[in-house]
């Protein structure tokens, strides 16, 4: 290399360290800079992660008081199925490639059954020493065999003592020999906790046992959910999960103010929104479940819809507040009472009315036979009357929709009303038995069937229909057929129509 390019090589390399260097040493003032950003964390403040701390530790002593008396709670049901199946023993393909042509079609095909084991879990929570755990009736609905396991590893035979299925509600209890000083829970009052309050879920999500998730109250009184004919579920975003029905939600005192039942999802896991039976509604009927006594419910005799603005209107309101009556049946609480159909009951034992659900459980929750005072609005004027509530029977059960045949309609976008004669008079029915149609929801399943508003349904599957719950319960029961017959009245004529149910 001749002088001159050493040179020239020389001048660039060193003009790409002094390059280097100027910017490490402006890199470093400003690190050392007053207001830069330090090299290295600085000591952390006592003062202010403390109360991170003690939230902590409130939430490690909650968990570790509640935790021993969580159960897991395992199930087990054997079902037969049945497959048909080629008498020949590799089926119809097997016989086309060795011998051609079709297999013979005067031999039946054999039906072949075979036993299969499903198999539960979830969780409870142990209520006295007896060895009483309570539990969702989901878990432990038309099972074979039952097993729970402690927090300590112990495992027992268990047996169903009582269950309540309109509110997912169940005790059972250890078989056998009960453990000395089982850990036992408190139930604490689910109506003194305010939205936003701490909370944590117990529970085995995914067979992960004694998992503790933490969360708030979300929301309360949330009902028509569709899991349980009668809801008043807290609403929580503690993460719950399969597994963890059953399992106590638990507030800061460890006191269980409700229990984890069911999720709001479309992936399976949780999304954010869970759900819990308030202990209140829980400790209403823990003395007769505990005893494996039937839990026993008022009935008032109405059938009752909800009051919208037009509706508000016909009747003289000046908004729409409470529920309209639309049916008063023969010997009932209401119809002694002097309930008529039209009135609209704003208030029931003091507590204001404000949907058909929150009516139908403030009902339910009565005992029978006792005075309670309910407030309607008759044509613009408000009465007072006094009504003796009776016994909720499977023949009365037309006081209110079920749940699960108020989804089906829902489902199928019928909104209905039992047939009375003003509503006859309005739509030139003669025939004042039916279920009338009073809205179809625009590209439904009813929609595209060619039902219409104003058609009356007399007939369900060829069961003759005449109220809403009549309707409901046929649909119900259909719910797993492709289609249903209808047969309804329109002008003045009758007509069949298939109603596809999917």
């Amino acid at each position: 290399m001749s002088p001159a390019s050493r040179a020239k090589a020389l001048g660039i390399a060193l003009g790409v360290a002094l390059f280097t260097l100027g910017g490490l040493i402006v890199f470093v003032a400003a690190q050392r800079a007053p207001g830069g950003p330090p090299l290295k964390a600085g000591p952390i403040d006592p003062s202010v992660v403390a109360p991170a701390e003690q939230l902590g530790r409130a939430f490690a002593m909650v968990a570790d008081h509640v935790k021993p008396a969580v159960v897991s709670v395992y199930s087990e049901k054997t079902i037969t199925l049945t497959q048909p199946g080629f008498p020949f023993p590799f089926g119809d393909d097997f016989f086309r490639q060795f011998f051609g042509g079709q297999p013979p079609q005067n031999q039946a095909p054999r039906q072949h059954e075979f036993q299969q084991h499903q198999r539960g879990m979830g969780s409870g929570m142990i209520l006295d020493p007896q060895g009483h755990i309570l539990t969702n009736y989901h878990v432990v609905r038309d099972v074979d065999d039952i097993k729970v396991q402690l927090a300590n590893k112990q495992r027992f035979e268990a047996e169903i003592v009582g269950t309540d299925p309109k509110t997912d509600v169940a005790i059972i209890r250890i078989k056998g020999h009960v453990p000395d000083d089982l850990p036992t829970v408190t139930l604490g009052d689910s109506d003194a906790l305010p939205v936003g309050s701490l909370v944590l879920a117990i529970g085995a999500p995914f067979g992960l046992l004694q998992t503790v998730t933490q969360g708030i109250i979300s929301a309360t009184g949330r009902s028509d959910v569709g899991i349980a004919d009668y809801e008043d579920f807290l609403q929580t975003d503690a993460p719950i999960n399969p597994g963890n029905s059953g399992g106590p939600l638990v507030n800061m005192r460890g006191e269980v103010i409700g229990m984890n039942s069911a999720i709001a999802t479309s992936v399976g896991q949780f999304a954010g929104v869970g759900f819990a039976i308030p202990s209140n509604m829980i400790q209403a009927m823990l003395p007769k479940l505990v005893k494996g006594e039937k839990i026993v419910r008022g009935q008032l005799g109405v059938v009752i819809q909800q009051m919208t603005k037009d509706l508000a209107r016909q009747f003289g309101l000046t908004e729409p507040k409470g529920v309209l009556v639309s049916q008063v049946n023969e010997d009932s609480a209401a119809g002694q009472a002097g309930i008529k159909t039209g009135d609209v009951i704003v208030r029931y034992d003091g507590k204001e009315v404000s949907s058909v659900r929150q009516l139908r459980d403030l009902v339910s929750s009565t005992s029978p036979g006792t005075n309670v005072k309910v407030e309607i609005m008759r044509d613009g004027k408000a009465l007072t009357l006094t009504a003796t509530i009776g016994t909720q029977t499977a023949s009365n059960l037309a006081a209110g929709p079920s749940a699960e045949g108020a989804s089906v309609l829902s489902k199928l976008g019928l909104t209905v009303q039992t047939l009375t004669s003003d509503l006859a008079r309005q739509l030139g029915v003669q025939d004042e038995k039916g279920v009338a149609i009073t809205e179809v929801d625009a590209g439904s399943l009813a929609s595209a069937a060619g039902l219409q508003k104003g058609d009356v349904i007399v007939e369900a599957d060829r069961h003759a229909v005449a109220t809403v719950d009549g309707l409901e319960q046929v649909l119900a029961g259909a719910k797993n057929s492709d289609q249903v017959l209808l047969r309804v009245t329109r002008q003045g004529a009758s007509l069949f129509i298939v109603l596809q149910m999917k």
